[in-house]
């Protein structure tokens, strides 16, 4: 076998000192990779496993939500809780990809200036929520979260709340016709007892009931509670988390003693 002249073999050197030769290899490298992690994507439904309990937002939750991106909550507030000892143990079971599979966008967040709000669903009582969101510092003292008593002042100004669920069912969330027809209707229900029978038809675990004490008018308060006294309430996360896979069967000598 004849060894072609050093000169002429391709060598890491020669790719160093020539520009468009790297470049072109580096690309050739990047497709590869590119191809073999999103070719797959194109043969499978979906990459989020369903669990059960998870369900869209009501109007009225997702008007709360959509206050909630208004005022910036996100930049402060986390919704995403790592499997880390110590988050655990601060917020609860960490998140499941599941439950986030119909926020668009999703508020995972960057910076935790205040706790992570994944779970915060039902640990503080409505009452708890209003007087934390007019004067932070009246429930906690060190808060430096700035006052949100405008809310409770504001009448709730949602607009056709059909489109908002015609939009989000474009983009894969289950809204049926059915609940895109009542979506108008269900936002005042859900502060309604007497009305909000259908609307727990609709919405499974929907919490009906007058959110922020005043029951002569339907507020903006009353829509951002709502919404955070869902988070983290519709899965069961322990029957829904993967099983602990650290406990390995014991072998014959441990069984036999």
């Amino acid at each position: 076998m004849v060894t072609p002249p050093a000169e002429k073999r391709l060598s890491h050197k020669k790719l160093e000192r020539n520009v468009s030769l790297l470049g072109l290899f580096a690309l050739v490298a990047v497709a590869i990779g590119g191809i073999v992690e999103i070719a797959p994507l194109f043969w499978i439904d979906n990459t989020i496993e369903k669990v059960d309990g998870m369900r869209p937002y009501t109007p009225l939750e997702l008007a709360g939500r959509n206050i909630y991106m208004r005022e910036g909550c996100y930049t402060c507030h986390s919704q995403m809780i790592r499997p880390f000892r110590d988050e655990v143990e601060r917020y609860g079971h960490y998140s499941l990809a599941a439950e986030s599979m119909y926020d668009h966008p999703f508020q995972w967040g960057s910076k935790r200036t205040g706790p992570d709000l994944a779970r915060v669903g039902g640990r503080y009582s409505d009452e708890w929520h209003k007087a934390h969101l007019i004067d932070p510092r009246s429930v906690v003292p060190e808060s430096i979260m700035p006052p949100y008593a405008f809310l409770a002042e504001r009448d709730l100004y949602t607009g056709d709340m059909q489109n908002d669920l015609t939009a989000l069912s474009r983009v894969g969330v289950p809204y049926s016709k059915a609940a895109i027809a009542a979506a108008n209707d269900d936002v005042k229900a859900q502060v309604d007892p007497a009305a909000g029978i259908d609307l727990q038809k609709r919405y499974p675990k929907a919490q009906v009931r007058d959110f922020d004490g005043n029951p002569d008018r339907l507020s903006e308060m009353d829509a951002l509670i709502a919404y955070l006294q869902m988070l983290g309430t519709l899965v069961d996360v322990e029957k829904a988390a993967p099983q602990d896979q650290t406990a390995v069967p014991a072998g014959p000598q441990e069984k036999a003693r």
